[in-house]
């Protein structure tokens, strides 16, 4: 039965998210929201905004569906038979239904503040701003928080807050070349869904196949060459439901006698696009610019210079955050010694993408533009 679920949310999502791409492929155009050749962009023609629409569109109607479906329409006599049937806790669901709608509204805002910047840009403080305000309310009053030996609530919802605007600006910034972004947040996805499994949270690994899907709907069309773009209306919510995905999975529990180092796979599926964040923001600095400036310093430029294509490029970028990835989904699996040979193996994959960040550094960025 929850096979059955699951390939009917994954097939649904990647449907739905489809069909919206190409709508909004189509309709993009007709009132101005299109990305015009930048500085800090490969693409040498204008290329349609949008995708960001069908994307979060996607993942509201999903989520919405499974929350009126479980909320309204679900006989309360009938729960625990479909408990039984799907292995779900709808008492559970029901428990989060507040949750969910302010986890939503929290997208819906990143939503709107990226499309209003897609349409005309806003500024890097405006939008930081907004972020934070999302995050800080999604970690206290959605619970979206790591509670990992700390007892604090303030202390935990902080760190998360802080934890969301990273990677909601990690994939932003990603959103720079076809398909990076998408196609990263996939594997990320994926990795994380491996982990609700091993936790046995099928409304987290619901939630990570709803956003798998989606995305790969949208990739159809944004794998290179893109025919449109996500903008920051999408890149900013697929940080915020990777992010998500991230606080919501259960690593390790006290009460358990599994071991700990699970807790470092977020970090180890994510090590990619948080060199990529971090070192570009650091290059940055160090050159007197504002970090949310955009430039050609990113991994995927020193690729693409190098003599590879859009396609090469993309498929790169995939490879070394699966090399991360596949690694991290062995945390469950190894004793000590493993742990620690997937954190030295994950150094060696970041330091080989320093090595094409650091080389050619002399070049400098050619102009700027985000």
């Amino acid at each position: 039965m929850l096979v059955l679920l699951a390939v009917a949310l994954l097939l649904g999502s990647f449907t739905l998210s489809a069909v919206l791409t190409a709508l909004a492929k189509r309709l993009a155009p007709r009132v101005g929201l299109v990305s015009h050749p930048k500085a800090d962009r490969y693409h040498h023609s204008i290329i349609p905004l949008g995708g960001g629409i069908a994307i979060f569109a996607t993942l509201a109607t999903f989520l919405l569906a499974a929350a009126v479906t479980v909320r309204f329409l679900v006989a309360p006599g009938h729960l625990g038979s479909l408990a039984q049937r799907t292995g779900l806790d709808p008492f559970d669901f029901l428990h989060r239904f507040n949750e969910l709608l302010i986890i939503l509204l929290c997208a819906a805002t990143l939503f709107v503040v990226g499309l209003r910047d897609d349409k005309r840009a806003l500024g890097p403080f405006v939008k930081l701003v907004v972020q934070f305000a999302v995050a800080a309310s999604a970690a206290f009053f959605a619970d979206v928080r790591i509670e990992f030996f700390i007892e604090s609530r303030i202390v935990t919802a902080a760190f998360s807050a802080f934890w969301i605007v990273v990677i909601v600006n990690a994939f932003n910034f990603l959103d720079n070349m076809d398909g990076a972004s998408a196609g990263i947040a996939v594997i990320a996805g994926s990795v994380l869904l491996t982990a609700a499994a091993f936790s046995g949270q099928i409304l987290v690994g619901g939630l990570a196949i709803v956003f798998i899907g989606t995305l790969l709907g949208f990739l159809v069309f944004n794998f290179p060459p893109a025919s449109i773009f996500m903008g920051d209306a999408g890149s900013l919510v697929v940080g915020f439901f990777v992010a998500l995905l991230t606080l919501r999975t259960t690593y390790y529990q006290q009460a358990g006698s599994g071991p700990w180092y699970p807790v470092m796979l977020p970090l180890i599926a994510m090590a990619v696009p948080l060199y990529d964040f971090t070192s570009v923001t650091l290059l940055r600095i160090s050159q007197g610019k504002s970090p949310f400036v955009g430039d050609t310093q990113h991994f995927s430029h020193r690729l693409r210079r190098r003599g590879l294509t859009d396609k090469q490029t993309a498929l790169t970028l995939y490879l070394a955050t699966l090399c991360t990835g596949l690694g991290a989904t062995f945390l469950y699996q190894v004793n000590l010694v493993g742990a620690i040979l997937i954190v030295v193996q994950t150094i060696l994959i970041v330091a080989i993408i320093g090595v094409f960040e650091s080389t050619g550094r002399n070049e400098g960025p050619k102009t700027e533009g985000q």
